[in-house]
């Protein structure tokens, strides 16, 4: 037995099984410093002439190895600094593959960036079929590229197709889709992982190539092949990426190189591109959002409050909100979910909804039909409050009416248990007048999702004025568990995400009603890096939806909120967007072209005048105005949660790390001297907010 700070190395049968398990982390990460921890027991096992082969595995019970720690590039301060950190990594993997004896990975768990590297480095790979591992390489994410050897080994190992395929989307594979790739050599039940693994290793080392198809061999095997590849990614990556991040370019640029010029140059081209991401203000704005939602889940309690019990939940209403709510409950969470409505109908919708979805995954491959049949099963219905007297939490999604919650309120109290909480899913009315005449206030909160509710990552949690800590606690446990980001706000109009995404809206439509076509307004917005366009984003929302939260947010917030006279005109022509095919495009089945019956409606003659860039600055300027009052006014904590709601909530561009680091990295004197420019050129409503003047005044900034 031999023993270093993080890894072990026991014999059995004359294999070395060298398990890496990080002291006091829930999941092992790679750092620097491991490079001569693990030179070190080399070393010991080249010294010892009775080990045949060797195997890498996890000390951890649920992951393998879920990257390098990131928390490393920030103490590069330079591009040389980054790029000798790839080299270093480099030329340990480089040494793995060299070993002499027969080396396999037994991977269980999340097997991500560097940890998907090192396994490449190894021989041969065996994944248990356990629906936790998942294979990849999701550097891409970060603004970054593989820095370990990744880039040139995963394209030689699985083919140059499916390589750019995963590298430039951060994909991760199933189990199935591994061994399917040859990214692994064989899948087992986790009870027989390291034993296939052993015998893996006593067989010597396998093929270091697979066999290619012929389709394959065509499009990879000669330059012209892998020039069609090459080209049609790049023509992908820049129609999603509009020049808006530059790794996806860098990786194409270095994955090309390794197979014109071998793997030596693809290394090097490697280690200098991967240098240069780390200090590009991209990577740096993305890495900021991965720590800040990586802290937050570590967040398990709220103002010195834990959480109550969540063991059962209720939902109210089985519309398309009380459905995905109750799908991401029974599904991710995995609770089970009783659904109250007023007729079957209503019930039979939300089960029909979670059957859809689960139906999907099962024809992909990414779930058993057992698996399936388990989750639903999950899924019962009442039309009364059967059941209720055990649910912990019950979520409200009900008509924005407020007699409507109150009574909710009321009779979930009344057949529920004392320490229940109850959740309303709503966008628009004040918790605090939801809970008035509430038998227990304490237990009410706010509980806001976003459409649709499984795919939207964000939760608002909205406690008002007399909501206990261990309500808000126990509302952030059960949202996490759902798989959602939660952020707390203040019980305020229109909350966070709703109050400066109104604004940025209202602006898209005065640019509308100034002339500029649908599809440039739209266009100017994707381009700056949102995923969809504002007058997209309002079809899909729903323009009656929108047109109802106006009102509420002038009422409370001033005439700055003053919806265009426009929301009228569209919903008496039943313009409601996406849900009943018109909206400001008609929808069918051959895609959503602008409806040329919006104009005449509106009495415009569409014509583009105005750059994109002054529509898109038109736009986001009164966003990060109204995030800087809300912030002031204490509707977010802090402007890391505010970053998260933007980005997470409404697709600000993740790129620029969220309203406050854009503000904070442009420099708040910039931003604000920019505002008052759009004041002389298009009005005083771009007034730069007091809290923004005076931070530029005192040379103050976000972070």
């Amino acid at each position: 037995m031999s023993e270093s700070t993080t890894f072990t190395l026991h014999i059995e049968d004359h294999i070395g099984i060298i398990t890496m398990d990080v002291p006091g982390e829930r999941m092992n990460t790679l750092r620097a410093s491991f490079a001569d921890e693990l030179r070190t027991l080399l070393a010991d096992i080249r010294a010892q002439d009775d080990i045949k082969g060797l195997v890498f595995c996890s000390g951890k019970p649920d992951a393998f190895i879920a990257g390098a720690d990131v928390h490393m590039l920030d103490d590069c301060a330079s591009a040389e600094a980054a790029e000798a950190l790839s080299r270093a990594g480099q030329a340990l993997f480089n040494e793995l593959e060299a070993l002499d004896l027969p080396l396999i990975a037994a991977i269980h768990g999340p097997c991500l960036g560097g940890g998907l590297e090192l396994a490449l480095a190894c021989n041969g790979r065996v994944c248990s079929d356990d629906d936790l591992t998942r294979l990849g390489l999701p550097e891409v994410q970060l603004g970054l590229i593989p820095g370990s050897g990744g880039t040139q080994r995963l394209p030689r190992r699985v083919g140059l197709v499916k390589a750019l395929d995963m590298m430039l989307t951060g994909k991760q594979l199933r189990p199935k889709q591994a061994l399917k790739a040859g990214l692994v050599d064989d899948m087992v039940p986790r009870s027989i992982l390291l034993e296939t693994a052993i015998a893996l290793a006593k067989r010597g080392k396998p093929a270091r190539h697979r066999t290619r198809g012929l389709k394959s061999l065509m499009l990879e095997g000669n330059p012209l092949g892998r020039k069609v590849v090459f080209d049609k990614a790049l023509s992908t990556l820049r129609r999603k990426a509009r020049g808006n991040y530059p790794a996806p370019e860098r990786l194409l640029e270095v994955v090309r190189t390794g197979y014109e010029r071998g793997m030596a140059e693809g290394l090097k081209a490697e280690a200098e591109a991967f240098g240069f991401l780390v200090m590009t203000p991209e990577s740096a704005s993305l890495r900021r959002l991965f720590f800040a939602t990586t802290d937050m889940k570590k967040e398990t309690s709220y103002q010195g409050a834990e959480p109550g019990p969540v063991a059962r939940v209720g939902v109210l209403g089985g519309g398309l909100m009380g459905g995905g709510i109750a799908y991401v409950t029974a599904t991710r969470a995995g609770l089970p979910v009783r659904i109250k409505d007023i007729d079957d109908r209503g019930i039979n919708q939300a089960m029909a909804m979670t059957h859809r979805l689960l139906n999907d995954k099962v024809k992909k491959k990414h779930l058993r039909r057992p698996e399936m049949n388990r989750q639903l099963a999950r899924l019962t219905g009442t039309l009364d409050y059967s059941g209720f007297n055990r649910a912990d939490v019950v979520v409200e999604a009900v008509f924005e009416d407020l007699k409507i919650k109150r009574r909710m309120v009321r009779e979930v109290q009344k057949h529920g248990p004392a320490h229940g909480v109850f959740a309303s899913n709503t966008s628009s009315l004040p918790i605090h007048r939801i809970a008035e005449g509430a038998e227990r206030p304490e237990r009410v909160v706010g509980l806001h999702y976003f459409s649709p509710v499984d795919k939207m990552p964000l939760a608002e949690i909205i406690p008002h004025a007399g909501t206990s800590a261990g309500t808000v606690a126990t509302a952030l446990k059960l949202a996490r568990a759902q798989g959602k980001t939660p952020i707390v706000v203040k019980d305020s109009a229109g909350f966070y995400v709703n109050r400066i995404l109104a604004p940025y809206i209202n602006e898209a439509i005065r640019l509308l009603l100034e002339g500029e076509p649908v599809e440039a307004i739209d266009r100017a917005l994707v381009d700056y890096g949102f995923p969809v366009g504002p007058l997209t984003l309002l079809d899909e929302v729903g323009i009656d939806v929108a047109a109802n939260i106006a009102p509420v947010l002038e009422e409370e917030l001033g005439s700055r909120f003053r919806a265009p006279a426009a929301f009228g005109k569209l919903l008496e022509d039943k313009r409601l967007g996406k849900k009943n095919g018109r909206g400001f495009y008609a929808f069918d089945k051959k895609g959503k072209p602008a409806d040329p019956g919006l104009y005449h409606l509106l009495e415009l003659t569409p014509q583009a005048r105005l750059p994109a860039r002054d529509m898109a600055e038109r736009c986001v300027l009164l966003m990060l105005n109204e995030a800087a009052l809300a912030l002031s006014e204490g509707v977010v904590a802090s402007p890391r949660d505010g970053d998260i709601g933007a980005v997470f909530g409404i697709g600000f561009p993740p790129f620029t790390g969220g309203p406050f680091h854009y503000l904070h990295q442009q420099g708040i004197d910039t931003m604000v001297a920019r505002m008052e420019e759009y004041v002389r050129k298009y009005g005083e409503r771009f007034t730069p907010c007091a809290p923004l003047r005076q931070m530029a005044e005192q040379g103050e900034s976000y972070y």
